[in-house]
């Protein structure tokens, strides 16, 4: 999948499987996070390997909703300065 034609093409492209496209293993991974939401672009990444992709979305929900020293707001801008040092959409 070529990188969508109104965002220019910076670096290296993923290919990724949306939801109208998956099936099997990913349809089920789709189902279990998306719940008619669009999914998170870091996750999208993983869409050629469900696996990896439930495995890095536990990841997520632990490191930003589970028992911390951290509050929420404060895990939340770690990622946003993190992102930002990445140059990558938040």
């Amino acid at each position: 999948m070529a990188a969508p034609e109104d965002q220019p093409r910076r670096g290296p492209w993923i290919d990724r499987v949306g939801p109208e496209a998956a099936e099997g293993k990913l349809a089920e991974a789709y189902e279990r996070i998306s719940r008619d939401r669009p999914m998170d672009h870091i996750l999208e990444i993983h869409t050629l390997h469900p696996e990896s992709l439930l495995d890095h979305y536990a990841l997520y929900r632990t490191s930003m909703f589970g028992k911390s020293p951290l509050t929420r707001v404060e895990r939340e801008a770690i990622a946003v300065v993190v992102s930002a040092g990445n140059d990558c959409f938040y």
